[in-house]
């Protein structure tokens, strides 16, 4: 009975999260309370619910509060416009070479990706580049692929969304977990460093490089947004970069909790960038949104994992799985969960897998002897592929901005993704994240 119900939890959930009947949210708290209160009432389950889900929710308590600040610290950094002089710098200095413009699309796109929030990125790259794109009838395809791949890579860093899964499904260490993607993330943007260069050879042959003057450099490098450009501040730059920089480094060496270095990294955002408390309030206001939808999202999952555990439908769930899966390819259960992991996380939503599909594949990987963090690589790999699936929302502003065609823009990101894909495998084989058998 008890592994009955983990399925049709898990079912459950999933059917919910695909069919859009509830959202992520209200589908990680209601169903596991759902499915827990009725195995309760008939006596396969404890009657200690609350104490359970309590459990779950100090679990990822931790990670919630990490999240928060980091979406702030970086939000409150685009503010200043601490990337800007890099994305005025490309266009002056690229002028009408369009290598040189496409490299610097890649170098800037994977910079503004660092906040870990797709929308951002595409609203910001857009702004900056389109215009010089669409001036030198570059191919916008080009631009496209290179902006999605390159928030593809960074959206693996702890305060992006499907990382930030793993972390409060399988209560893993950010800072270890960083460290083990680490490799491949930095392998892959060089990989798209190289693709862009390629790309930009081939644009360059097409149209030659046309010169364009100092007048239009500068129309070009121009804000249109008054409002924006009332946040900036150009006068602290420097600090900005220097903090931001220095917080990084402290961050992938464990110096302090990740936790503790981003609150007090927005802490000194605020004091340094913005000195009326008036100013302070409205960027915590205007940037706390993205912040809250994601800590949410993290303590409800700290609800399922909390009820999923404490029930046992966990273990249940991983005891079925083992025993329909052959003894002989437990050892590759690392390299299954990555192979898995990329239809996963195309044909499902990042709540669907990590939320319903991860905790299965993770508890049936421990009793093969892996560990929850090489489960938790594992299953980070297949996003070579993901913001590539229909089911992620900012692509279609990316679709509209650029006016691409979906079809036709995935099968052009889709070949380049491949090369991420394997690069990720193979970094993580090679520097032992997820041995690829045990």
């Amino acid at each position: 009975m008890v592994t009955f119900f983990s399925y049709a939890m898990v079912i459950t959930f999933m059917f919910l999260i695909m069919k859009k009947k509830l959202t992520p949210f209200t589908a990680l708290v209601l169903v596991p309370f759902v499915f827990s209160i009725i195995g309760a009432l008939i006596g396969i389950f404890p009657t200690n619910i609350g104490e359970m889900a309590l459990q779950g929710i100090k679990d990822t308590a931790t990670t919630g509060i990490m999240l928060l600040f980091a979406i702030l610290y970086f939000s409150i950094m685009l503010n200043t416009g601490l990337f800007d002089p890099l994305t005025n710098f490309v266009i002056r200095v690229a002028k009408g070479d369009p290598l040189k413009i496409i490299v610097g699309t890649a170098i800037v796109a994977a910079m503004v990706s660092l906040n870990g929030d797709g929308t951002t990125t595409t609203l910001i790259t857009c702004t900056a580049f389109l215009p010089i794109y669409r001036r030198l009838n570059l191919s916008i395809m080009n631009f496209g692929v290179l902006v999605i791949l390159m928030n593809t890579i960074m959206n693996l860093l702890p305060w992006g969304g499907p990382t930030a899964r793993v972390i409060a499904v399988l209560d893993v260490n950010e800072q270890a977990i960083l460290r083990a993607l680490a490799p491949g993330m930095i392998v892959s943007v060089i990989y798209m460093i190289f693709v862009a260069y390629y790309m930009g050879k081939k644009e360059r042959k097409r149209l030659g490089i046309q010169h364009l003057t100092q007048e239009e450099l500068e129309e070009l490098c121009a804000s249109s947004d008054k409002d924006e450009d009332n946040l900036k501040r150009p006068q602290y730059i420097w600090i900005n970069a220097i903090m931001t920089i220095a917080l990084v480094v402290m961050l992938v060496l464990g110096t302090l909790p990740s936790v503790v270095l981003f609150l007090i990294g927005t802490v000194l955002a605020l004091i340094i960038n913005y000195h009326s408390l008036k100013d302070q309030r409205e960027r915590i206001q205007e940037n706390a949104g993205d912040a809250v939808q994601v800590v949410i999202l993290v303590l409800g999952a700290g609800i399922l994992m909390g009820l999923f555990t404490g029930t046992g439908m966990a273990d249940a769930l991983a005891l079925s799985l083992t025993n329909i899966i052959p003894e002989k390819f437990g050892r590759f259960w690392g390299l299954i969960v990555a192979l898995l992991s990329a239809p996963g996380t195309f044909f499902l939503s990042n709540d669907a897998f990590y939320f319903g599909v991860l905790p299965v594949l993770a508890e049936a990987g421990m009793k093969y002897g892996f560990t929850a963090q090489e489960l938790g690589v594992a299953s980070l790999l297949g996003q070579a592929f993901h913001l590539l699936s229909p089911l992620v929302a900012f692509i279609y502003l990316l679709l509209n901005l650029t006016g691409l065609d979906m079809g036709e823009w995935q099968k052009q990101s889709g070949k380049w993704a491949v090369g991420i894909f394997i690069i990720f495998i193979l970094m993580a084989s090679v520097t032992g994240a997820v041995p690829l058998f045990k």
